[in-house]
């Protein structure tokens, strides 16, 4: 809305003239229909009116943040490092964040990797560096999500970190040594946070009933804890979530409301899949997908794949499995097997969930389809044993390079016979040392073009190594 300045109005006049219209403006777009529509706004959720913002409040993870140790003694200090939490959602990553930018009373900045790119990066690290300049106060940048930033918007931190303008605390849920540039990660402190276990659920629940405004009015009884264990996961948040909804769902009954099993599984919008991304479980599923694929059974592996989606796994974590399996269980029985995973992965990173379901289920069918080899795995592992053995062999003088004089004199490269002079650009040299003389590391297998690969070693080194056959196992 526009105004104009009449001459016979005095400036706080029309300040106060045009407040009135604006009033009057905001009023009339809420006509007596439209307010009979208007609901009361919700209450913010319980997971949020509930963060503790006292450290002595903070439940779990001690191992961090209990007396003693390093994180402890930088909070006493008000002396923050730059630091990556890590861990699983709802474990109090962006919680304990907070607490510590209260206890050092710095300024606090939030940003989410998901939304924000370099601009708001640049943004913060400007308002930091006028603070730290002219109120000499320092600045915790937090940043939800940081693996999500690509390497440029990470490069867009170094900076600022080294020179002290930020202190940053990213949260992550993937492992920081894939996600994080090194050069960022070598500036911080990295702290794992595992899941909660059932007693810190118990005690973060129960500090909710005793302290938030809504709940403490009512008398709550939790009849089976178990369910909320196994419901939660070792969340905080899904617990307290599932809290809010077995409520909403359940009926006061003589001055109380009681929470049982079918309550808070009936509150639980879909099926919690039991899978805890650092235990047991997560290794199980891992195990079964690889040795389906490694099996030739597409339709196994493509289920416990699904089983792993469907849980929460990260999908570059299942792209990440399968590039290895390219190279260890299929080799050159296939090269285009690594070409594809690598695709695959580079994929998946691109594009997310959830269609990234559909790469990785082409993926995963190819791989489990290809014909299998063990060669690559076995070559280096039978390289490195002799290391082991002989770990200090001279290169053969013919094999060295001669850069100067004085090296030829001493015979470096003398009598190397190179490959490309001869017919087919081979020849029959010796390019091991001699202890090791006509080993033989390398032994194709025979599916797909391993067999090809095979019988072209056999022609070239014929009489001098001997490439066997592979002896099918009788079933």
């Amino acid at each position: 809305m526009y105004f104009t300045k009449t001459p016979s109005a005095s400036r706080p006049q029309l300040i106060i003239q045009n407040l009135y219209i604006s009033k009057q403006a905001f009023m009339d777009l809420f006509s007596s229909e439209t307010k009979e529509q208007l609901r009361p706004a919700p209450p913010i959720p319980l997971a949020e009116r509930c963060r503790p913002k006292k450290l002595q409040d903070f439940v779990g993870h001690q191992d961090i943040v209990g007396d003693g140790t390093i994180l402890r003694k930088e909070i006493n200090s008000g002396t923050i490092r730059s630091m990556i939490l890590w861990g699983p959602p709802g474990v109090g990553k962006t919680t304990l964040a907070r607490i510590i930018a209260q206890e050092v009373q710095t300024e606090f900045r939030a940003i989410s990797a998901v939304s924000s790119g370099v601009k708001e990066v640049r943004q913060v690290i400007e308002e930091a560096a006028r603070l730290r300049k002219h109120l000499h106060r320092a600045t915790i940048l937090f940043i939800d999500e940081v693996h999500r930033f690509n390497k440029a918007q990470q490069d867009a931190l170094l900076q600022a970190v080294e020179q002290g303008i930020i202190i940053l605390i990213g949260a992550t849920t993937e492992n920081p040594s894939f996600e994080v540039i090194s050069p960022l990660l070598s500036r911080s402190q990295v702290y794992r946070m595992l899941p909660l276990n059932d007693e810190q659920i118990r005690q973060i629940v129960e500090r909710a009933l005793i302290v938030d405004e809504i709940l403490k009015q009512k008398n709550i009884h939790i009849a089976d804890w178990q369910a909320v264990y196994r419901l939660a996961n070792g969340d905080a948040r899904r617990a307290l979530n599932l809290l809010e909804k077995a409520l909403d769902l359940s009926k006061e009954q003589q001055g109380k409301y009681s929470l049982s099993k079918e309550i808070f599984e009936k509150a639980a919008t879909q099926k919690v899949l039991y899978y805890d991304k650092l235990g047991e479980f997560h290794y199980d599923l891992a195990s079964a997908f690889i040795k389906s694929l490694r099996g030739s059974d597409p339709d196994a592996a493509v289920y416990w794949m699904a089983r792993m989606l469907e849980a929460g796994e990260d999908p570059k974590f299942i792209a990440r499995r399968m590039l290895i399996l390219a190279s260890e269980d299929i080799g050159n029985a296939d090269p285009y097997a690594l070409t594809l995973a690598t695709s695959c992965f580079t994929a998946v990173t691109y594009v997310g969930l959830p269609e990234a379901k559909i790469i990785l289920s082409q993926v995963a069918s190819y791989l489990a389809a290809a014909p299998k080899s063990n060669a690559a795995i076995n070559a280096i592992n039978r390289a490195i044993a002799d290391l082991k053995e002989f770990p200090d062999l001279a290169v053969p003088l013919h094999l060295r390079n001669a850069p100067t004089s004085l090296l030829a004199d001493l015979g470096y490269g003398k009598d190397y016979q190179y490959a490309h002079d001869f017919t087919a650009h081979f020849v029959k040299e010796k390019y091991l040392p001699p202890e090791l003389e006509n080993r033989i590391y390398y032994q194709p297998g025979e599916e797909g073009e391993e067999i090809r690969l095979l019988n072209r070693l056999k022609k070239l080194w014929y009489g001098i190594k001997k490439y066997h056959d592979h002896q099918v196992k009788k079933r």
